[in-house]
C-alpha cells in the first residue's frame, strides 16, 4: 500500500513556532522543518483485510530553509504470523514557493527490509505537494505524483480538508489513490499539540476501493528537537 503519512498545512500566522508533522493522513505539507532541526515522527497502525501491522516512522532533518533529508519505513511489521522490517526510503523535500505554498518530495527505496516483508528491488517515487488556507479555521493540502513500484509505472494522488478548532487542535479528512493497482483510500482523524514541539494524533480510515485495506486505525507522536 503506497501511502504517505501527513497533518501538516499552514497554520495561522500566530502558530508559525508551532511543530508542524507530516502525520498523520496521506498527503504530506510542502513545507520543511528548519535548518538543523531533527523532527522524529512514528506511529502504530493496524490494518484488517489483511490483517498487517506496522509502526510507520518518518526521520526529518533539516539542512536549509527550503530542504529537508528524509529516511522513511513502515516499520516492523507482522502479518499471517510473520514477522520483519518493512522496505525503507531515503528522500528529500525541497519548498520552492510560498504563495501558493508548493514543494517537491522525491523518495528512492533500495533493496531492504526483511522476512516476507524484504524488497529485493529498487523502487521510487516523486510527488508534488502544495497547501492553501481558505480562512482561518479551513485549509486544503494536495499532493500530484508519479511512482515506480514492482516493476510498474503508476499515477499517485491524495488531498486532505482540515478544520483548525485552535492552533494546536485540528482535524480533517482526506483521501489516497493510485492508479495501477486501482484504489482509494479514505481517512479521517485528529491531532492536538502539546507545547511547541510535540504532536499526538489518532487516525482511522478504509479501503474505498480496489486494492485497499478494508479498514485500519492509527496512532502516533510526532517530536521536534
Amino acid at each position: 500500500m503506497l501511502v504517505a503519512t501527513s497533518l501538516c498545512v499552514a497554520l495561522p500566522s500566530a502558530a508559525q513556532e508551532l511543530i508542524s508533522a507530516d502525520r498523520p493522513g496521506i498527503a504530506d505539507s510542502s513545507t520543511v522543518v528548519g535548518p538543523k532541526t531533527l523532527q522524529v515522527e512514528a506511529g502504530i497502525e493496524r490494518d484488517s483485510h489483511p490483517d498487517l501491522i506496522t509502526t510507520p516512522l518518518l526521520v526529518r532533518y533539516g539542512l536549509t530553509k527550503q530542504l529537508e533529508l528524509r529516511f522513511e519505513t513502515a516499520g516492523w511489521a507482522h502479518a499471517g504470523g510473520h514477522d520483519g522490517l518493512a522496505p525503507a526510503s531515503l528522500g528529500v523535500k525541497y519548498h520552492f514557493l510560498d504563495q501558493p505554498s508548493l514543494g517537491v518530495i522525491a523518495r528512492v527505496f533500495p533493496p531492504s527490509g526483511s522476512g516476507i516483508f524484504k524488497s529485493h528491488e529498487t523502487d521510487a517515487d516523486v510527488r508534488l505537494a502544495a497547501d492553501k488556507d481558505l480562512s482561518e479555521q479551513w485549509s486544503v493540502e494536495g499532493n500530484l505524483g508519479v511512482a515506480h513500484a514492482d516493476h510498474d509505472n503508476f499515477a499517485t494522488a491524495a488531498a486532505t480538508l482540515q478544520y483548525n478548532f485552535s492552533p494546536k487542535v485540528n482535524v480533517f479528512i482526506d483521501a489516497g489513490a493510485t492508479s495501477s493497482p486501482s484504489s482509494l483510500i479514505v481517512d479521517a482523524g485528529a491531532a492536538w499539540i502539546i507545547g511547541k514541539d510535540l504532536q499526538l494524533d489518532v487516525s482511522a480510515g478504509w479501503g474505498a476501493h480496489g486494492e485497499a485495506p478494508d479498514r485500519f486505525v492509527a496512532a502516533g507522536i510526532a517530536r521536534r528537537f
